[in-house]
């Protein structure tokens, strides 16, 4: 059993980096009936954002990542972090550091100088002498000074580093306030993970991580870092390009199934499957089939994962969020027809409302281009023979119904179907766009279709 986390900071909203992030450690704990965790990393108080932890836990509801138990916060466990940090200094694997901004300056500067690394040169490591006057010191953690810190990534492999390029850092500001790198893995060890999924711009957080567990003689976990998301062009993933709040992508008429299918391909895969339900996924994802190359931000591809979502969602379903666009249809007798009218062409939740709200309301005014496409010549007179046989009709009801009628003046006036066609979408929709016109008439039925009609014959006369 895996138990895994995902730990923003809440200084910032979501980004769907983030949230495939999380995707892969939810996927990872859920696929051997694990334990997924939800931490959030709060130290950094002055940027903390009530708005932006808000928006997180918003964003995790939205897609429907459930995690195990309470939130954990860090902010509230700085007492526990304090009982480290005395723990290592009584051990003698930690120390205070009392070197001065100047003196810290000054030796990056003759680092660069000699074009070396910008290291602590750990002149306090082994001080026993009287602390100078005036420095609240720093707590450093003694890093190893030889040989190698390896650890194996389930996704890049072995991994080895020089313990030479890690250096004794800061474990505790000071102010007292714990380090990002010291808190981790305490909290890593003490929330019991046996894996981290994270991306690969943490991979050289880890051997630091690795230094505090050897440190407090904590089991350490297994490391998957995944390689970035890039835009179409190679680049790292702007917000142009889609890395935007993941609650933005509720508003633009994504489909939380869609976007979780969308990201799980973003760097994993199954064959040439490319639809996958949540079941499905949580019973094929394995942390070790993670792609060790970065992946590509198609917006295309969402689009056609969203319109699938779409077309195959029940109805009752998509009748409920349609209501936060806008389209309230919970009552109208023509659920089924309205929605198989427009849902094939919709890509997003968006379009879907908008092609609604086009059958559904009468135009207040006609496309200028369309209509003097389409009501030029005898439109007038064919659209008022249409009219009549309309009203003349009985059990106008499905579709079908109506086509009929399209056919009968089309055999009557003997003309093409283009000459009652691009008149009538426009007297029904306001443009030549929108779905069949037989669906539409069955959708708003016969009275409001004549009605329509008529109000395109005076539009027709008064040009």
């Amino acid at each position: 059993m895996k138990v895994t986390r995902f730990a923003p900071s809440p200084t910032g909203y979501l980004h769907i980096g983030g949230l495939r992030t999380a995707l892969f450690s939810w996927l990872s704990a859920k696929n051997t009936n694990g334990d997924f965790l939800l931490r959030i990393e709060d130290t950094d108080l002055s940027r903390n954002s009530d708005e932006a932890l808000k928006a997180i836990i918003k964003a995790f509801d939205w897609v429907g990542l459930d995690y195990n138990g309470k939130v954990i916060y860090q902010s509230k466990r700085f007492d526990i972090y304090k009982q480290y940090i005395e723990q290592l200094l009584a051990n003698g694997k930690a120390y205070k550091c009392y070197m001065s901004k100047e003196e810290l300056t000054a030796l990056r500067e003759e680092q660069m100088a000699k074009k070396e690394r910008a290291r602590y040169d750990g002149r306090y490591r082994d001080f026993d002498g009287t602390p100078p006057e005036g420095i609240e010191p720093v707590i450093r953690i003694k890093a190893p000074l030889d040989g190698n810190i390896i650890f194996d990534d389930g996704v890049k492999g072995e991994i080895c580093i020089a313990s030479s390029e890690v250096d004794d850092f800061v474990i505790a500001r000071s102010d007292g306030v714990p380090t990002y790198n010291f808190v981790v893995a305490i909290d890593d060890s003490l929330m019991g993970l046996t894996d981290v999924i994270r991306g690969d711009d943490h991979l050289y957080n880890t051997p630091k991580q690795i230094v505090v567990y050897n440190a407090l003689g904590f089991d350490i976990p297994n490391f998957y870092h995944v390689a970035m998301i890039n835009n179409e062009n190679g680049k790292k993933l702007s917000k142009r390009d889609g890395a935007t709040d993941v609650m933005d992508y509720k508003s633009q008429g994504f489909l939380p199934e869609a976007l979780l299918n969308f990201l799980v391909r973003l760097g994993w895969s199954h064959g040439d499957q490319e639809i996958f339900s949540l079941d499905e996924m949580i019973a094929l994802f394995n942390p070790k089939n993670i792609n060790k190359s970065s992946s590509s931000y198609n917006l295309d591809k969402l689009l056609w994962l969203n319109s699938h979502y779409i077309k195959n969602m029940p109805s009752n379903k998509l009748v409920t969020l349609l209501k936060d666009y806008g389209v309230f249809i919970n009552g109208h007798d023509k659920i089924e027809i309205l929605l198989d009218a427009t849902r094939e062409r919709a890509k997003t939740l968006v379009e879907l409302a908008e092609q609604i709200t086009l059958i559904l309301n009468a135009p207040t005014e006609y496309n200028p281009k369309n209509a003097k496409k389409a009501f030029k010549g005898d439109a007038k007179d064919i659209l008022n023979d249409f009219a009549i046989m309309l009203k003349d009709a009985k059990n106008l009801h499905l579709p079908t119904d109506y086509h009929k009628i399209l056919e009968k003046i089309v055999e009557k006036r003997e003309i093409g179907f283009g000459k009652i066609g691009q008149p009538l979408r426009v007297a029904l929709l306001g443009s030549m766009t929108g779905s069949g016109l037989d669906e539409i008439m069955a959708i708003i039925g016969v009275d409001e279709t004549i009605s329509r009609i008529n109000s395109a014959i005076l539009f027709i006369k008064t040009e």
